[in-house]
């Protein structure tokens, strides 16, 4: 008769305060699912007073990179997500980087084959495939036989002196049901005749996730463990670790994957997937913070823009669907723009700078008057785009006066009477000034208008036309400021002002009437 194991009520912790982790391992680059887990971790920390931990799941040598871990730290506190505990900020239980934990996994291994629950395994991948694909042609699960749980410890323990590498399995129940109750998807269970018995020290005496992981999260007293769905097919493993060893379990939480438009899992095809991408895209970080907790979660009163404060007494772990998450990318780009009129103008042009740089529209060494200048117009141009990564062609624009590139509707607007006419008298106008700005180009309009007897748009038009060589854009009281300040500072290209524009488009005029 097959005994039943029901591990549902079995040792769950009740600890206060609240611990929770975000364990990555650095083999790549922090990717929007990841980041989401992150910050949901970190929301359920703070709203219950409680710890953010930060581990780092390095035991992966052949994948793990120094380079990954580094960007993951900074894409981590661009979002906001600062830790409690972890790499930077050690605490009590450390060390927080599983490579310089061996010597506790070895412990836990030396305690599980002294209680017999482990033992040995001798078996070469190459018998290991062997099995499987005798088991597969059978119809069979491709379940590790168990033939080395026969071995006398004694046996094994004068292999072992002699040099020969070997494996450690978790002995498991060969059948039964095993279930845990999960926050967000209810009560799970899992077939035990289907699990076998798994791996938990490699031959070269690294651990295996699912066993360094939950001896991590006990010694550390995590309380709480929130963490994508990819993960629940590992629990019958951590589960009957945490039995063998006589440990309490934490509460756990899976996350719903996150998908793109077509409902296929998110990945480079549907757009930017890593946080750096993202950051490199214009994307604020509290705008991104702000989508990543929408997927899966609704603020209540239908409330969707969002600071990392304003979340924190709002989120309801009890609340997160269990259904998969699409990834929309025009909702992150709105959220953005309502970032975007969030953040005073100065930090806004702090973060516009290097996007205007890189294309050469400014200097690497910026002016205090370069600053101020530039403030200004990202104050009046942050309204056009949804991302900062956009602002650059509507900078080009003010730099860019070319009367050769004008389009067919612009030509024909300059090509009337009165546009010749109104662009003489302008002309002749902004000699007698001494400073042109919107007030002082109004009373020009003014004069204008009665010397030439032009008005409404045969005035408006070929005056936009002249001053931006191009028949749509910025209104002029916003654009004229910008150029004329602009055109005293010293850009990589020159700003033009006023004078220049109107004197250089009378020039192109009549180069072509002569011709």
């Amino acid at each position: 008769m097959c005994p039943f194991h029901p591990f549902l009520a079995f040792g769950v912790k009740t600890m206060n305060p609240v611990r929770v982790r975000f364990a990555p391992s650095p083999t790549g680059f922090l990717h929007v699912g990841n980041a989401r887990t992150a910050l949901f971790n970190w929301l359920f920390a703070r709203q219950h007073n409680g710890r953010f931990i930060l581990r780092i799941e390095d035991t992966d040598v052949e994948r793990s990179f120094s380079a990954f871990e580094e960007q993951l730290i900074m894409d981590l506190k661009w979002l906001g997500l600062e830790w409690d505990e972890g790499p930077e900020t050690e605490g009590e239980f450390g060390p927080y980087r599983q490579s310089l934990r061996l010597l506790t996994y070895r412990d836990y291994t030396r305690r599980l084959l002294e209680k017999k629950a482990a033992y040995h395994c001798f078996c070469s991948s190459e018998d290991l495939e062997r099995e499987k694909n005798t088991a597969v042609s059978e119809g069979r699960m491709p379940l590790y036989s168990g033939r080395c749980l026969k071995l006398d410890p004694k046996e094994s323990a004068a292999r072992i002196a002699g040099g020969e590498e070997a494996a450690v399995r978790l002995k498991t129940p060969e059948c039964g049901e095993l279930s845990f109750d999960d926050d967000v998807r209810g009560t799970v269970s899992f077939d035990l005749s289907l699990v076998g018995d798994p791996v938990i020290v490699r031959s070269n005496g690294h651990p295996a996730y699912n066993f360094a992981v939950v001896i991590d999260d006990h010694c550390m007293n995590i309380s709480h463990v929130i963490r994508g769905e990819d993960h629940i097919s590992n629990m019958p493993r951590q589960i009957l670790v945490y039995k063998a060893l006589s440990l309490p379990l934490p509460r756990f939480a899976h996350l719903s994957m996150v998908m793109g438009e077509d409902n296929t899992r998110l990945s480079k095809r549907h757009g930017a997937t890593s946080v750096r991408q993202f950051d490199d895209d214009g994307i604020l970080s509290s705008a991104l913070a702000n989508y990543l907790a929408l997927l899966g979660w609704s603020p209540p009163e239908d409330r969707e823009v969002l600071s990392l404060e304003e979340m924190v007494p709002l989120f309801n772990l009890k609340k997160v669907s269990r259904s998969a998450a699409i990834f929309d990318y025009k909702k992150l780009h709105w959220l953005n723009r309502q970032h975007l009129k969030r953040q005073p103008v100065e930090q806004l042009a702090r973060a516009a700078f290097p996007f205007l740089k890189d294309e050469g529209i400014l200097p690497a060494d910026m002016t205090p008057d370069l600053w101020a200048w530039l403030e200004k117009a990202v104050g009046i141009l942050i309204e056009k785009v949804d991302r900062l990564s956009d602002l650059s062609p509507h900078f080009a624009a003010l730099f860019e006066y070319s009367p050769e590139k004008l389009d067919g509707e612009a030509r024909e607007i300059l090509s009337s009477d009165c546009a010749r006419k109104v662009l003489f008298s302008v002309h002749e106008e902004l000699k007698t000034l001494e400073k042109v700005d919107f007030a002082a180009f109004g009373i020009l309009t003014k004069k204008v208008k009665e010397q030439t007897g032009c008005k409404g748009k045969e005035l408006f038009h070929p005056l936009r036309v002249a001053l931006t060589a191009r028949t749509s854009g910025l209104d002029l009281d916003k654009f004229i400021p910008l150029v004329e300040e602009g055109a005293e500072l010293s850009f990589p290209a020159p700003l033009k002002n006023c004078r220049s524009r109107v004197s250089e488009i009378l020039n192109y005029l009549g180069e072509t009437g002569s011709r």
